[in-house]
């Protein structure tokens, strides 16, 4: 039963606005509304500051996947042989040391910052006892009332229960930093980004990896061309493919696994990986008590402002569902937090980059070809090829690529894709020049340090700016 708001009026409020989780949306959430005068509290778990980005997701994985690339010397190879490695006998504690280093630096300077501008961390597990109040369990219990609330909650990983996980040889995504050493094989089930980001990674390592996916495809909402390229690389270190495939069961024993496929296959493997999807970690929330409900997935519906159904109570970052990314669960809790405090917000959230870090990263923004295409948009293509740049060949990085797509009736850019060392850095470039209207040829006429990966913009730009010259002489 729900408090009318007569009796919510007469208690006594604790917080202007109370953030259920300390992810980089609930960080965001809660700093930006205590910079903005509020009284605000944030509520983690003890052993989760930072949430499961910090802790279980993004940096640990991220971290690990620079840590494979410097021991094994991928980057290097194409200089240096392809036997050649910086350390031949990798094991999980080379990995993990530089991961649990950066953990531990991560959470104090989430600490700090949360100190820093006056914000409360409450800790422990909190439930809604009606719309305006939730208790608090941890060492103890705690009733907080807050005006406002944001729940930034996250996900974790889906477990089928058909799947007897042992968190040893069957294990989630999250249980991947738990291993006790790199294995020799490995499946992963699920061809999402978390599933092919550790796909890449083990193969880097020498593991044998298969990866299996129910869809015809993987990262569909990718440029096709640069997931072409992607599988191209990844099957060169001996990934293997089962798309179209479902997984009927899995078996275990002391030498390892055995999955079965629905179509008869049967995959031998030191150790298999779930990554078939995350559910919405609201469980323990009692939403209803608030007058909410979550999907079957676990997932809270929000409007365009990031209210949920009863309008103080706002939901950002994974829990509300795609893109669930770190950087856009950042923006919504910053725009959450400025509704919140009825404090005008600009976004250019609609220009938002996506990011993989497969070994080699992907990252675009903006439209794709097929969206172009279905859209009937008209278009040209540019490309640039690392190979073809004298910074390419410096870091040996010869399968890179950098693709814009351009408007022909307006020379804008409609889309920036990279493929490629330091993608996920490179597309800012592009991206900017896409938030401010800007034209193929600003990139034409720009004049880039050389040598650098940034010089890829100009290639492109030329050439597409040819091709539609080519064009418009035809015409004429």
């Amino acid at each position: 039963m729900h408090v009318m708001a007569a009796d919510y009026t007469e208690r006594r409020r604790d917080y202007d606005l109370l953030v259920i989780g300390s992810g980089p949306g609930g960080q965001k959430a809660a700093i930006a509304a205590a910079k903005l005068g509020r009284r605000v509290g944030i509520v983690e778990r003890k052993a989760m500051v930072g949430g499961v980005c910090i802790n279980t997701g993004t940096i640990p994985s991220k971290t690990l996947r620079e840590a494979v690339l410097y021991l094994t010397g991928m980057n290097m190879r194409d200089l240096y042989g392809q036997n050649y490695r910086v350390k031949h006998d990798i094991t999980v504690g080379d990995l993990l040391a530089r991961t649990q280093h950066v953990i531990g630096r991560e959470i104090e300077v989430i600490r700090s910052q949360l100190h820093r501008n006056g914000v409360d961390l409450v800790q422990g597990t909190a439930s809604f006892q009606d719309e305006h109040t939730v208790v608090v369990r941890g060492e103890g219990e705690r009733t907080v009332i807050a005006d406002k609330f944001v729940i930034a909650t996250g996900t974790h990983p889906a477990r089928p229960e058909t799947v007897a996980f042992d968190d040893l040889r069957i294990l989630d995504s999250d249980g991947i930093l738990n291993l006790s050493s790199i294995p020799r094989s490995l499946v992963v089930v699920g061809a999402g980004v978390i599933g092919i980001e550790y796909a890449s990674m083990f193969a880097a390592l020498g593991s044998r990896v298969t990866v299996v996916e129910s869809r015809d495809r993987m990262l569909d909402f990718c440029d096709a061309e640069v997931v072409e390229a992607l599988k191209f690389h990844l099957r060169d270190l001996s990934v293997t493919f089962r798309f179209g495939e479902t997984v009927s069961s899995v078996e275990a024993n002391e030498s390892g696994t055995v999955t079965t496929l629905a179509s008869g296959k049967r995959i031998p493997a030191d150790t298999v990986v779930y990554s078939a999807g995350r559910q919405g970690a609201t469980d323990d929330l009692d939403l209803e008590k608030a007058g909410l409900h979550a999907d079957p997935r676990g997932r809270i519906t929000v409007g365009p402002n990031y209210q949920t159904a009863v309008e103080h109570i706002y939901a950002v970052g994974d829990v509300i569902g795609f893109p669930a990314l770190a950087a856009t669960s950042m923006e919504q809790g910053r725009l959450a937090a400025y509704h919140a405090c009825d404090e005008p917000a600009n976004s250019l959230v609609s220009l938002q980059p996506i990011g993989i870090y497969t070994i080699p990263e992907i990252s675009y923004c903006g439209q794709t070809e097929d969206e172009l295409t279905e859209s009937s948009i008209p278009y040209e293509v540019g490309i640039s090829r690392y190979r073809e740049l004298a910074r390419g060949q410096i870091i040996g990085d010869s399968y890179g690529m950098l693709k814009l797509l351009v408007s022909t009736r307006t020379r804008r850019l409609l889309g920036v894709h990279v493929f490629g060392s330091q993608a996920t850095e490179l597309v800012h470039l592009g991206q900017a020049i896409m938030t401010c209207d800007g034209t193929v040829d600003h990139l034409v006429d720009t004049v880039f340090n050389y040598p650098t990966l940034s010089e890829a913009y100009k290639v492109a730009a030329l050439d597409a700016v040819n091709k539609m010259r080519a064009v418009e002489r035809f015409v004429v």
